[in-house]
């Protein structure tokens, strides 16, 4: 290990996390190496919508949002129950508001605020209705130079051509481009700066969401000297007097590498790795990840090598979020989260008997807990979302993009069913006939009122939110009711894993007895839900990511080593 060189700190993968914990050290003056198994970085952070929960930051209270900790920490308590892990809630609630002064301070990190995006769970104590999320600044990653073919480009399910498109005024652009001259240039100098950037870089370079945070992200790494090892595996991890020092490769061209601080485990968590997830997940045959393929449970492995806990024992071992299987042209399919238009009005979703089954219009984590809930035991776990004509021309259904964008492609492909009437559509989706017309009956007669008699849908800020201001008098009630009829096949699936490593405060890996291993962290998705396996508000991946990385950069550079 003479000739090889000397780190302070190894950080093994580049999502959110392992990033954030890179540059906190480095800045305050460690030696830092990221290692990454893939030939780009970002993780499954690059395909992310970008969202980051963390209560009490600095852009709330720049807009006059201020309160106090026992707010957020009374909503927490609420929604875990018997999962509510006081250490771990209190570390993320003190240092989350922190993480981000620092970031925005000291880095190339700028953030906007979600000022108006409230929790999920409006009516639960201490739940806020907005400031508590923050999101990247668009990037124009033109900035990297060539490091930008380090950059993993954004998933092509939830881009347009590339190009990534930011929940709010964005998006909201994008909807009512055929409604507004406003929307429309708007979006007509968006398509054509893209274009203008497909033809001289092959990819998208004014970056949002996801790709705009790691963007972000790595530009404040590389200004700080962090070192960047791509395609390069780790086999396991190097002890000294029980102390984790450094990492040895499955490939003995690479020689090991020590690190005086320890290393960081920050692998996305087991979202591929096929025997860990038959083991924790419900219909684990059924379920579809969204997650990088790369992301096959390394960080667990490596933690457990040296004895580190897994715990499981939490309410939901994953990120649940609807998704439909995507048939591409050349015979390849792709995966679409449904995040957005679930909540939009004029959409319900039901099992094969053709009834609902849920408030469509809360969480993703709750339209897969609802569906695994109610799905019959001998039947897959299988839901369709349906609309009318008005409604996927307006607003899209999964892939299918609003006009102007065709239609027809998806319909050949099998992926979009269409009906002339209820019971057509039925047919065409394995639907009981009878039970579809009926539901969708007495959805219109409610609907035509504004109302959602069966789950009130539109009842809290929440779902109003994820609803059209244009439509009243509730943004999330509309009738089913001019025909043709639409449907996309929609099931369980999940950003990521929330079971993982067992950690504390500091994001030190810890022992079944409790103990910590000296100079061993797990951040992000190898480190088990601080949130117990719930999902009380969007970014409740990136939050954590971003915070305990914050918090674990900081313990390995103040903490002295012999």
């Amino acid at each position: 290990m003479t000739n090889a060189p000397r780190y302070d700190l190894i950080v093994l993968g580049s999502g959110a996390a392992g990033l954030s914990a890179a540059v906190t050290a480095a800045a305050r003056g460690l030696r830092v190496a990221v290692i990454e198994k893939e030939p780009v970085l970002g993780g499954t952070t690059a395909w992310s919508g970008g969202w980051i929960w963390c209560p009490r930051n600095p852009v709330a209270i720049r807009a006059g949002i201020r309160e106090d900790v026992s707010a957020p920490r009374a909503y927490l308590k609420s929604v875990l129950g018997n999962h509510f892990d006081p250490e771990r809630v209190d570390a993320f609630l003190e240092a989350a508001p922190q993480m981000v002064a620092f970031f925005e301070s000291e880095t190339a990190l700028r953030f906007e605020g979600g000022l108006k995006i409230p929790d999920t769970y409006c009516e639960r104590p201490g739940a806020g209705t907005g400031g508590r999320s923050v999101i990247a600044a668009p990037f124009d990653a033109r900035q990297l130079g060539r490091a930008v073919a380090l950059l993993r480009k954004p998933m092509s399910e939830t881009t347009l051509w590339g190009m990534t498109i930011q929940a709010g005024a964005d998006l909201r652009a994008f909807l009512t481009a055929m409604r507004s001259s406003r929307s429309f240039a708007y979006v007509a100098m968006r398509v054509t700066r893209h274009l203008r950037d497909l033809a001289f870089h092959s990819r998208g370079m004014e970056l949002r969401n996801g790709a705009a945070l790691v963007g972000r992200l790595v530009q404040s790494a590389l200004d700080f000297g962090v070192a960047f090892l791509t395609e390069r595996k780790v086999a396991t991890l190097i002890e000294e007097s029980g102390r984790v020092v450094g990492v040895r490769f499955a490939d003995d061209a690479w020689p090991p590498l020590t690190a005086a601080r320890g290393v960081v485990l920050a692998c996305g968590g087991y979202p591929h790795d096929s025997a860990r997830r038959a083991a924790t997940y419900p219909r684990n045959d059924e379920h579809a990840a969204l997650a990088v393929p790369a992301a096959t449970g390394d960080g667990l492995a490596l933690g457990e090598s040296v004895g580190g806990a897994f715990n499981a024992a939490i309410a939901r071992p994953a990120a649940f979020c609807p998704v439909s299987i995507v048939p591409w042209g050349n015979g390849e399919t792709g995966r679409f989260p449904h995040i957005i238009e679930r909540g939009k009005p004029g959409v319900i979703g039901v099992l094969a008997n053709g009834r609902r089954f849920c408030n469509e219009g809360l969480g993703y984590y709750d339209y897969v807990e609802a569906l695994l809930n109610n799905a019959p035991d001998d039947q897959p776990a299988r839901s369709w979302l349906i609309c009318d004509h008005r409604f996927i021309r307006r607003y899209g259904l999964g892939i299918v993009r609003p006009a102007p964008m065709p239609l027809g492609a998806w319909i050949k492909r099998g992926y979009l069913k269409r009906g002339k009437t209820p019971a057509e559509l039925a047919a065409a989706c394995g639907v009981d006939p009878a039970g579809l017309s009926e539901t969708l009956a007495r959805w219109n007669s409610a609907a035509r009122a504004g109302e959602d008699p069966e789950f009130n849908r539109g009842e809290t800020a929440y779902m109003r939110l994820q609803g059209d201001p244009d439509q009243t008098p509730n943004p999330c009630v509309a009738p089913i009711d001019q025909p043709p009829y639409y449907a996309v096949e929609v099931i369980p699936g999940s950003f990521g894993s929330f079971a993982g490593l067992s950690t504390d405060g500091s994001a030190r890996v810890l022992r079944a007895d409790g103990s910590p291993i000296a100079g061993l962290y797990a951040v992000g998705t190898d480190a088990a839900s601080v949130f117990g396996g719930f999902y009380p508000a969007g970014g409740v991946n990136l939050g954590p990511a971003m915070t305990f990385g914050f918090i674990a950069g900081r313990c390995a550079a103040s903490e002295h080593t012999a």
